[in-house]
């Protein structure tokens, strides 16, 4: 494998160039960071933030995977412990 596969292989996959792929996904972790910080924060108030995060999560499952069927599963809050 050349050195630039390294940069352009996964890019390319996905029909992007470099600079492309890097732009959308520095745009996605700006979006994951905003939707920590207001999970945070209804962590510690409930009645605040209360859907933020979790319309941005839909958001980019929706840039990236095409919109969620109206039958999709949704994962419930038990399936994943904490400890």
């Amino acid at each position: 494998m050349a050195i630039g596969d390294v940069f352009t292989r996964h890019p390319a996959s996905v029909g992007q160039t470099w600079v492309q792929h890097g732009r959308f996904a520095l745009a996605v972790s700006g979006t994951l960071t905003l939707a920590a910080v207001a999970a945070a924060v209804h962590a510690l108030v409930p009645a605040l933030c209360e859907t933020t995060a979790s319309r941005a999560v839909d958001r980019l499952h929706a840039q990236i995977h095409g919109l969620r069927d109206a039958d999709a599963v949704m994962v419930e809050p038990t399936e994943f412990p904490l400890a």
